[in-house]
């Protein structure tokens, strides 16, 4: 069982930065993959970015490349999402995410309860 906690969010101007963190309980963090997501009012949820269990393997939505990293440190059992040159149009709720084994197959398991962010124009 692994539980997530969101942290980081607010509210900050267009072209600013915000740096989101996401808390992990568990031993065995290092082979989650670790993925966030976010979800705007009236939207479905998509995909923002992941990161394998090694952080040796990302990938990222065409939306945020360039301007979003997603990192993790394991030590800490913590997955960061570092948010910069943001857009109005980044405004939702931010969830982490993860799940056993590879980025690129099978579901997320688990889930965070989402923090806000909002960019105003």
């Amino acid at each position: 069982q692994v539980q997530l906690v969101e942290s980081g969010g607010g509210l900050v101007q267009a072209g600013g930065s915000l740096r989101l963190s996401c808390a992990a309980s568990g031993r065995t963090f290092d082979r989650y993959a670790m993925g966030w997501f976010r979800q705007a009012p009236g939207q479905e949820r998509e995909f923002v970015a992941s990161m394998n269990g090694s952080g040796g393997s990302t990938n990222y939505a065409d939306s945020v490349k360039g301007r979003f990293t997603i990192s993790r440190d394991n030590a800490k059992n913590t997955v960061y999402l570092q948010m910069n040159s943001l857009k109005p149009e980044d405004t939702a709720v931010y969830h982490c995410a993860a799940k056993y084994g590879s980025i690129y197959y099978g579901e997320y398991n688990y889930w965070g309860q989402g923090t806000q962010v909002t960019v105003s124009s």
